[in-house]
């Protein structure tokens, strides 16, 4: 998993008694790498049938000619 600041961090985005567990939960860090890899795979099945993605995806394209 990747390293998350030490709660006594001196940066002033790490204070506060929330910041640190919800970066844990953000990256899922209690998961196993079956676990990460079922979820990423739904989240990109959920992803390409989104009517959203498809607008952005569209929105991209005409605009910066990216696909």
């Amino acid at each position: 998993p990747p390293p998350v600041p030490p709660t006594g961090s001196q940066l002033p985005c790490f204070h506060g008694s929330s910041t640190i567990r919800n970066l844990k939960e953000r990256f899922h860090m209690n998961m196993t790498e079956e676990q990460l890899q079922l979820l990423i795979e739904q989240m990109v099945d959920g992803s390409m049938r989104s009517i959203t993605t498809k607008l952005y995806d569209g929105f991209q394209y005409l605009t910066n000619g990216i696909m």
